[in-house]
C-alpha cells in the first residue's frame, strides 16, 4: 500500500440543482425577474387569480377573485399592464368595450368566439385555430416584409351560440327592444 503524506482536499458542497419553474406561477413569476420587475404580494395574487381562470378576464374580475382587502383596483390595473408589456399577459379581446386578458407563459395564441347573447366564452376547436393562426402568421410576415416591427395582433370573434338562438331571450331584453 503507498501511502501519501498530503492530505487529500476537501471537495466543494455539491451545488443543489435548480429547480425548473413547473407552475404557471412560477413560470410567470420567472419572467418576471428576468425582465426586472420585483416580485411583490399583490402581483403574486393576481398571477395566482390568473392562472386559476381558464378563459380570459377581465380587470374587474381579476380584482374580484383578489379580493379588495389584498389589493385596490388601480393595482391590478398597473400590474397587469406591465404583465402585458413584458409578454406574461396577452390581451385576448374586448368585448361589449372591456379588455379580457389571459396568461401568456409561451404557448400559441388561442383564439375565442363570445356568444352576444349569453357573453359565453368559447375556445375555438384545434383545426380553426391552426388554420387561422397560419393565416395570421402570413400577414404578420408581410407586414414584416414593409418594413413593420414588433408586430401583434388582436383577433375577436362574436356571434349568438347555437343553443342561445334556441332559447328565447328573457322578458327583460325583449322589452328593452321594444
Amino acid at each position: 500500500m503507498i501511502a501519501s503524506t498530503q492530505p487529500n482536499p476537501s471537495l466543494p458542497p455539491a451545488a443543489k440543482p435548480v429547480a425548473k419553474p413547473s407552475t404557471p406561477v412560477e413560470l410567470a413569476t420567472a419572467k418576471l425577474k428576468a425582465a426586472g420587475l420585483r416580485i411583490t404580494q399583490p402581483r403574486l395574487a393576481i398571477l395566482g387569480a390568473m392562472s386559476k381562470r381558464t378563459q380570459p378576464t377581465s380587470i374587474e374580475q381579476i380584482h374580484e377573485d383578489v379580493g379588495a382587502d389584498n389589493c385596490d383596483l388601480v393595482t391590478v390595473y398597473r400590474c397587469v399592464a406591465a404583465f402585458e408589456e413584458i409578454g406574461v399577459v396577452r390581451r385576448a379581446f374586448f368585448h361589449n368595450g372591456t379588455a379580457m386578458y389571459e396568461m401568456n407563459l409561451g404557448g400559441p395564441a388561442r383564439y375565442h368566439v363570445v356568444c352576444k347573447q349569453t357573453n359565453r366564452i368559447e375556445e375555438l376547436d384545434d383545426a380553426t385555430t391552426e388554420e387561422l393562426r397560419k393565416a395570421v402568421e402570413a400577414v404578420q410576415q408581410k407586414l414584416r416584409d414593409r418594413g413593420f416591427t414588433d408586430v401583434e395582433h388582436i383577433v375577436e370573434f362574436f356571434g349568438v351560440a347555437p343553443q342561445a338562438a334556441a332559447t328565447p331571450a328573457p322578458a327583460a331584453a325583449v322589452a328593452a327592444q321594444v
